[in-house]
């Protein structure tokens, strides 16, 4: 199981890049920023790891997770087996948690994808 939510860390960071961020259709422009998620993901050992990308990464948290969350799901970086543990948990507040973090992961996705 740690191996495949390495995988979906993976899908999540390599996947990442799209329009919807953009001003023109002629002229695509990604947001980037700057915070736990990025210090992250730059911190990891993925090879597709960059700042641009993991700049494009923390913007999709930056739109779906609060400060707390993301310092959280910034954890799973360093840890995969954590993320599992509160998947799986049954407390109320890893349950609420989850959902939020499976969205930022689809925005990460659909944003960042190809960068």
């Amino acid at each position: 199981m740690r191996l495949f939510l390495t995988g979906l860390m993976i899908v999540a960071l390599a996947g990442c890049s799209s329009n919807r961020n953009s001003v023109s259709r002629s002229a695509p422009s990604v947001q980037f920023a700057s915070g736990p998620i990025s210090k992250a993901c730059l911190a990891s050992d993925r090879k597709a790891r960059s700042s641009r990308l993991c700049g494009c990464v923390q913007a999709s948290a930056d739109r779906v997770l609060s400060s707390a969350e993301q310092r959280r799901a910034a954890r799973f970086f360093r840890d995969p087996h954590e993320a599992q543990d509160v998947r799986q948990s049954d407390r109320p507040q890893d349950e609420a948690f989850w959902p939020r973090y499976r969205r930022f992961v689809a925005v990460a996705e659909g944003s960042c994808r190809g960068m």
